[in-house]
């Protein structure tokens, strides 16, 4: 005797299927519309430059949700090959950037 799925099945199915795709989409949708987390320093996290002097404006873009400012875009090269460094770098700053809030209004 053949088998045969029941039409309810096949409809229930699709429509699971449907429902996490549009779901992996919406979360996807989400993510590009996500404000990266503000560049909390003043100077380029590779070479240590002032951002806007010398070098001109400053080269930014946003590597896994979080902001950066580079001097230029040389120094893109090097954020590259050790990305992980210079986030670490930039999650310590966020830390004591939000830390000295609490100082608003007087002076150290």
């Amino acid at each position: 005797m053949k088998h045969v799925t029941p039409y309810w099945k096949s409809v229930v199915g699709a429509g699971v299927l449907l429902a996490v795709v549009a779901l992996a989409s919406a979360g996807a949708a989400e993510d590009k519309n996500a404000q990266p987390k503000p560049y909390p320093l003043k100077t380029c996290i590779v070479s240590g430059e002032t951002l806007g002097g010398d070098m001109g404006k400053p080269y930014v873009f946003t590597y896994q949700g979080q902001e950066i400012k580079l001097c230029c875009k040389d120094c893109l090269k090097k954020f590259n090959k050790e990305p992980a460094k210079f986030i670490k770098k930039i999650e310590e700053a966020s830390v004591q950037h939000g830390a000295h809030k609490g100082h608003a209004g007087h002076q150290h």
